[in-house]
């Protein structure tokens, strides 16, 4: 049964969703925050706990896994070197997600979400 698993589609076909993610979470890696739509920065925020998570083992088969997620070479290397060993102790939590005003050409709720 597949109760309660909800997928925000926010407004798009899958592989232009899947391609919105990858390209948010590589310039978030690169950057540490980034301020966004609130709908975005909530998809974004699972996607890029993962990638952490994942890059707390700094392994061949880790890094071959990042490469084929994100599309810069230079977010897979700040994984690996400085954010995964960083987060290594903590269990989980490693974004926070902060309301802004909202966007003044068409009322859309924005986000900042940032490392902790």
């Amino acid at each position: 049964m597949r109760h309660k698993n909800t997928v925000t589609k926010l407004s798009r076909k899958t592989n232009n969703r899947k391609a919105l993610l990858r390209g948010l979470a590589t310039e978030f890696v690169l950057n540490g925050k980034m301020k966004t739509t609130f709908a975005k920065a909530k998809a974004l925020r699972p996607v890029v706990e993962k990638l952490i998570t994942l890059s707390r083992d700094n392994s061949l088969s880790v890094r071959r896994k990042l490469l084929g997620y994100l599309y810069e070479e230079k977010a897979v290397k700040k994984l690996l070197e400085k954010l995964g060993p960083d987060y290594r102790g903590r269990p989980g939590g490693f974004t926070r997600i902060v309301r802004l005003n909202e966007r003044k050409g068409d009322n859309a709720s924005m986000a900042l979400i940032e490392l902790i």
